[in-house]
């Protein structure tokens, strides 16, 4: 199996890496920013290198699927024309930056009947897998409700980059942290939702006490997302869904959780990140809250450390579906619903009302 990859951003390793581990040659990797493209194929021994997936393309005639490593305006661009080539496809997060787009790509994959996958590599992380298990089980019953969180006290990343342009990038921390909001939905059976109440803030933008550790570059482009979010989803079912993201808030350390309280089981996945955000200094955790014998139990499941927080085995599920039938961990069906609710939560807040889908 050959894969491309597309733009040499900070997710990319993680793509070559899963790929080549799950038995996949990647063939190259295309960025219009040469000297990047060059240094990236070198550490990671990918043989080519070129500025266009066409370009890509015309060299390997037998490609047969990329990854999409790029600013989020130009994932639906990218899949739709891969697709259109008759490759399957693997998007970093988000999906796209609204609904529409998202739309297109599902429409495309399922007219091109190839796989299109994401980066939700929340899913795959140990812990989160653990807790699957449970619930596939039927040990948690029904979950009537969650509470998904990803929070920042300082975690704005760049200041006029593509990250905090709303043209490139469709959003703030809705979009950039739906990984729990994602998760959340995974383990409710990605229910359809019926309503979304939000207000989103835009407090500390432009403020370097509120930077983000992760070195990335400044830019000359604006700053108009949102810093924030709170959010209140119910959904056709009667389950029902709160959301808090934010890059900027006063609240405690980096804290990344989806919480769930279930007929039978209520649990949590939990990240706490360091203080500087550094993820060797984290604490990873996952635990069910029970009854048994008549007693209030909390069961602690103990879990092997994922540094990459499930990127490098989301990526792998995405080459051994292809190559071993392996079920896929997510599907653009899901990617729908989700950036429904995206574009729902930025309707809400924008209008002060809820918003029925």
């Amino acid at each position: 199996m050959q894969i491309g990859i597309i733009g040499a951003g900070g997710m990319a390793a993680y793509h070559a890496k899963g790929f080549t581990l799950a038995g996949a040659e990647v063939v190259g990797i295309a960025d219009p920013n040469k000297p990047r493209s060059e240094a990236f194929a070198a550490t990671h021994a990918i043989p080519a290198t070129y500025r266009t997936l066409k370009e890509m393309k015309t060299q390997h005639p037998n490609l047969d699927a990329v990854s999409i490593v790029t600013p989020n305006k130009f994932h639906a661009s990218l899949t739709i024309e891969a697709l259109q080539m008759g490759l399957h496809v693997y998007c970093e997060k988000p999906p796209a930056r609204n609904a529409s787009e998202m739309q297109a790509m599902y429409d495309e994959s399922k007219r091109a009947g190839k796989l299109l996958m994401f980066g939700f590599n929340n899913r795959m992380r140990p812990e989160s897998r653990a807790i699957a298990t449970y619930i596939e089980q039927g040990e948690v019953g029904r979950i009537n409700s969650a509470q998904a969180t990803w929070i920042r006290r300082a975690g704005i990343p760049g200041f006029g980059g593509w990250f905090t342009d709303k043209e490139l990038a469709g959003g703030g921390p809705v979009i950039d942290l739906l990984h729990m909001i994602d998760l959340a939905l995974y383990f409710m059976g990605y229910p359809e939702p019926n309503c979304v109440l939000a207000s989103t803030f835009h407090d500390f933008m432009g403020n370097a006490s509120f930077k983000g550790p992760w070195g990335i570059a400044d830019g000359t482009g604006k700053m108009d997302v949102e810093t924030a979010c709170h959010a209140m989803v119910t959904f056709k079912s009667g389950q029902c869904l709160t959301i808090r993201n934010s890059w900027a808030e006063m609240n405690e350390r980096e804290v990344v959780s989806t919480t769930f309280q279930g007929t039978k089981a209520g649990g949590k996945v939990e990240r706490l990140f360091g203080i500087d955000g550094v993820d060797e200094t984290s604490v990873d955790s996952a635990v069910l809250y029970t009854e048994e014998y008549g007693r209030q139990v909390n069961r602690t499941i103990i879990t092997e450390k994922d540094e990459t927080m499930g990127r490098i085995a989301n990526a792998m599920n995405f080459v051994k579906c292809l190559m071993e039938g392996e079920k896929p961990a997510n599907t653009p069906e899901e990617a729908l619903i989700l950036m429904r609710i995206t574009d729902a939560i930025y309707k809400s807040s924008e209008t002060g009302t809820c918003v029925m889908l």
